[in-house]
């Protein structure tokens, strides 16, 4: 009994961490317009969203007025660590239609308009 007991709680952990998002975490921003970000991804509802955490130029890291904004709204998992959603390109302060595709450590972030036939991306790197 005790046996089964111990097995069945490690079988719900493993199933918990193979529906774990993919997106979560931290990640790190082209750069856009001379400035990058680190984007700290969380669950929101059952969704992931994205706010900057740290904002950096030339000079190194500093207090952007982005800092503590969403960059990444309401991305719903799609599955095969595909999301659809929102995206805020703070440089000009427009959201567009919103598409994530994370694969291991790169997470290719696009914002689209035209109904999603136009997209611009970018290439993120995962720092934790």
């Amino acid at each position: 009994m005790k046996k089964t007991l111990i097995l069945a709680v490690a079988g719900f952990w493993a199933a918990g961490a193979v529906v774990a998002e993919p997106a979560l975490g931290m990640w790190k921003t082209e750069v856009d317009d001379g400035s990058y970000a680190h984007v700290q991804m969380s669950k929101c509802g059952a969704n992931v969203c994205g706010t900057i955490a740290k904002s950096f130029n030339a000079s190194g890291e500093y207090n952007s007025p982005n800092k503590g904004k969403q960059i990444v709204r309401g991305m719903t998992p799609k599955g095969g660590g595909a999301y659809e959603g929102k995206v805020w390109r703070p440089s000009n302060d427009k959201i567009y239609i919103g598409k994530m595709q994370v694969n291991g450590n790169n997470l290719t972030l696009k914002g689209c308009v035209a109904g999603g036939l136009l997209c611009s991306s970018q290439k993120w790197t995962k720092i934790k």
